[in-house]
């Protein structure tokens, strides 16, 4: 079914995340696609194509709203470059859209990289000034991302019987996971006592409930499978890829079917994945994952809209340990968005990187014993847009 099995990953690339004052988004781009045609041992002169991952170019001076803000640094004139923007969803769906005209067989090697510059302006000057500036005249008054996935926290718990201590089992694991990771903007374990202590943001969601804000890139370079041994014995196989819209930007909350606790967009796109894969079982069937957890509630709820785990028993499942390096089903060894930092157009990419490398075993410290199967996810817009993608070993 569609192109499932018929598109690798023969190179990646992933920048350390993190406060990047340093550099501009197009330095870097540049340093992320320079590691993954390293790591794919090609030239640039060799790509047909490119996808371009950003969500938000107006927060940093413009850069990154055209295709031409990676076809410049690189000199990969005259191809075809496309910028792809689907709010935090951006990353998984440029890998996609790469992935889909690499299995039509209209090119051979592509790219698709991902990058966000989000730490050049304050934090109210950031996305919370978007929404409050530019967004809808009543909608957006008040509306923060915190805001909306609190309610998402309080209507869990009274649901289903969680509490914090389910938020505390997500932030110290990701921070764990993360303190082994030399790419992640936050690189220490946080105890139970700190996160509990923590300044609260929204009611019940605390500051290690939260990500960072961040800057970032990543990128991988796609081949079809059947041309991958030419260029490296290690690569990985797509084996199914989907993204899903299910509400409008603003209307996402006021959905009169919607919960509070679960998102119909996660749960359409892994269906679509997981079908093109021929998943049936994927709390069996998956060895490792990088689920979207902006926030700690936010990873609960993606464990059961994945088909980890049943409905209400997400927060179960990681205060038994299950999600945590050693647990039955790691999710989220590189530490995360919660230890990552979320740079939003870059943030599925990177999560894409990480599996593949699970699936080579480089992962270092990070490393799941025997991991065959792997999948990636994100959540945007907020709750509007998913996607998912399932990669294997050849």
């Amino acid at each position: 079914m569609g192109l499932g099995g018929k598109v690798a990953i023969v190179g990646s690339g992933v920048i350390k995340f993190g406060e990047n004052f340093h550099q501009s988004l197009t330095d870097m781009v540049y340093e992320a696609v320079t590691l993954a045609l390293a790591d794919a041992k090609v030239d640039r002169a060799q790509l047909q194509a490119a996808w371009f991952g950003c969500y938000e170019p107006m927060l940093y001076g413009f850069e990154g709203n055209s295709g031409t803000f990676v076809s410049d640094p690189l000199n990969l004139f005259p191809i075809p470059v496309t910028r792809v923007a689907a709010y935090c969803a951006t990353g998984i769906e440029a890998v996609r859209n790469a992935s889909l005209a690499v299995a039509s067989g209209e090119y051979d090697l592509v790219l698709a990289v991902g990058a966000e510059k989000m730490r050049e302006v304050p934090s109210r000057g950031s996305l919370v000034a978007q929404a409050v500036n530019r967004g809808h005249p009543v909608l957006a008054k008040g509306r923060t991302a915190p805001g909306m996935f609190a309610l998402l926290a309080t209507r869990y718990f009274k649901e289903y019987g969680a509490n914090e201590e389910a938020l505390c089992a997500v932030a110290t694991k990701n921070h764990f996971h993360g303190s082994l990771n030399p790419k992640a903007h936050f690189q220490k374990e946080i105890t139970a006592d700190q996160h509990l202590k923590a300044p609260k943001v929204a009611e019940p969601l605390g500051l290690f409930d939260c990500c960072p804000t961040t800057d970032g890139a990543a990128a991988v370079v796609l081949t079809r499978a059947d041309l991958a041994p030419k260029f490296t014995d290690r690569y990985s196989v797509i084996r199914g890829i989907a993204y899903a819209v299910t509400a409008g930007y603003w209307n996402t909350q006021f959905d009169p079917s919607w919960n509070f606790t679960s998102f119909r967009a996660t749960r359409e796109a892994a269906k679509v994945a997981y079908a093109m894969a021929g998943i049936s079982n994927p709390a069996r069937e998956i060895d490792v994952a990088e689920c979207h957890d902006c926030f700690t509630i936010t990873e609960i709820v993606n464990y059961e809209d994945l088909g980890f785990a049943e409905p209400g028993a997400g927060w179960r499942f990681v205060q038994d340990g299950v999600t945590r390096l050693g647990g039955d089903l790691p999710v989220n060894t590189s530490g995360g968005l919660k230890s990552c930092g979320h740079p939003i157009g870059s943030s599925g990419v990177r999560m894409i990187a990480n599996i593949h490398d699970q699936l080579i075993g480089r992962a270092g410290k990070m490393q799941v014993k025997d991991a065959r199967m792997g999948l990636a996810h994100n959540l945007g817009g907020p709750g509007a847009v998913s996607a998912v993608a399932v990669l294997s070993q050849p």
